[in-house]
């Protein structure tokens, strides 16, 4: 079933069944079960696929937390001066432990703000609209709101009107973005793409390489917003050559409600002035000079602006020593391999009527991010609920028929996924939605 090879490469095998004694030998035969013992979970008997919204606080997020709460215990101000693992250089530090999850050069990442600040950042230093010429920003209209929230203000700030400047890339189904239609609108007026990596609803996952070099054939700069893959599946920023991305912390990287955030620059724009500058983004070595003239770090951190939230900071060192020990190649595997299973348990249990539930997630496990969602046309919101109030079973409902549920590979069992199969053939067979308002 589950295999390490000697090069620590984790191997698996799709001999499913809807038996319970094959997801009980998946868990037996699963490298990565050591990983559960380390997070705490809500309640007892919780079963948590709620990962890919917020994932569970680990032992060693806590460690790290406390660690920076008695270093501000015992030293005061002075922790931002100490010789080791100073907080003045702690946004770099987080970043350079990420760096290899996204495939960057550690000067390249930095944690620091969070998703939209960070989003605000990157597109003010990427986005200069030439009058008559490129003044278009492409996205898609699958995007989590904030992202279009955002590029609809930064086109007003430039004096534009979001209506005529923002192009939304329109969806075929309502699940998920066809690449070749945001490559085919890659014209001449396009000043900026922005994409979000996966897909919040369906969780589509991009093809980032095929998109990126299409953007850079035309010269067109492109940024990612990898929020829903980070931590669940490996990125080769370098390699592919995107010009700047961020993301959260929060979901798959555990780093707990409103974690810091990150962002990646590529270091061909070291040299760029960032649009939005604040004095922690100031050359290192400089700073307390106190010059009123901004002369920014070379690297990722010259794009931070505030001084660093140390208590949201904390915990993702602990958080992600966790990534990267347990290994992102083999993360992604097992998330593959349980996603797969929870496809097969909808597919072989619950299409059929009277339980009408379908996929709605790419099948091609290379086109998913780290969560399925699961339709249903008429009561998605009222199951979600059910399986929270009589079944111990924390996932997630986004509107109009979507019950999105993210086995996660350091935490979740796959007998965890076969009891939820059996939960939402229980929750129709007995009518249970009818309780729920």
């Amino acid at each position: 079933m589950i295999a390490i090879k000697d090069t620590g490469a984790l191997e698996l095998t799709d001999k499913f069944s809807v038996d319970e004694s094959i997801a009980l030998q998946l868990d037996l035969e699963d490298p990565l079960s050591e990983y559960r013992d380390h997070f705490y979970f809500p309640g007892n008997s919780t079963i948590y696929f709620d990962g890919n919204s917020l994932g569970l606080f680990s032992k060693e997020a806590e460690q790290s937390l406390l660690k920076v709460i008695k270093d501000w215990k015992e030293l005061g101000i002075l922790g931002w001066y100490k010789p080791k693992n100073s907080w003045f250089y702690f946004g770099e530090d987080l970043g350079a432990m990420a760096a290899p999850l996204v495939g960057a050069e550690p000067e390249e990442v930095v944690a620091t703000g969070t998703t939209t600040v960070n989003l605000h950042s990157l597109v003010s230093t990427f986005y200069h609209p030439e009058e008559g010429k490129c003044t278009k920003i492409i996205a898609d209209e699958l995007d989590f709101p904030t992202d279009i929230y955002a590029l609809k203000s930064q086109i007003k700030l430039k004096g534009l009107d979001p209506k005529e400047h923002l192009i939304l890339i329109p969806s075929n189904d309502g699940r998920t973005i066809d690449e070749d239609k945001i490559i085919k609108r890659m014209d001449d007026d396009v000043a900026l793409i922005l994409l979000p990596s996966a897909l919040y609803r369906s969780g589509q996952l991009f093809n980032m390489e095929y998109l990126t070099k299409a953007a850079n054939d035309r010269n067109i700069p492109i940024g990612w917003d990898c929020s829903h893959s980070v931590g669940v599946v490996p990125h080769k920023f370098d390699e592919w050559g995107i010009d700047f991305a961020f993301w959260c912390s929060y979901k798959y990287l555990n780093s707990g409600p409103g974690g810091t955030g990150f962002l990646y620059l590529n270091r061909k724009h070291f040299e760029k002035e960032p649009g939005l500058a604040g004095w922690f983004g100031y050359e290192k070595a400089r700073q307390f000079d106190m010059s009123l003239d901004f002369n920014h770090a070379k690297s990722a951190g010259g794009w931070q602006i505030s001084s660093s939230n140390i208590l949201c900071s904390a915990p993702i060192e602990g958080a992600l020593s966790l990534h990267l020990k347990a290994g992102i190649h083999n993360i992604r595997k097992k998330s593959i391999h349980q996603t797969e299973y929870l496809i097969y348990l909808v597919d072989n249990l619950l299409t059929k009527d009277p339980y009408n539930f379908r996929i709605g997630t790419p099948r091609n496990p290379a086109k998913r991010s780290g969560h399925i969602a699961i339709e249903h046309d008429t009561e998605a919101r009222r199951i979600n609920e059910c399986l929270r109030i009589y079944h111990n079973v924390i996932s997630d409902f986004r509107p109009p028929n979507v019950i999105r549920m993210a086995p996660i590979a350091l935490y979740n069992q796959y007998h965890e996924i076969w009891l939820v199969a059996q939960h939402l053939k229980q929750i129709i067979d007995e009518k249970e939605y009818e309780k729920i308002e």
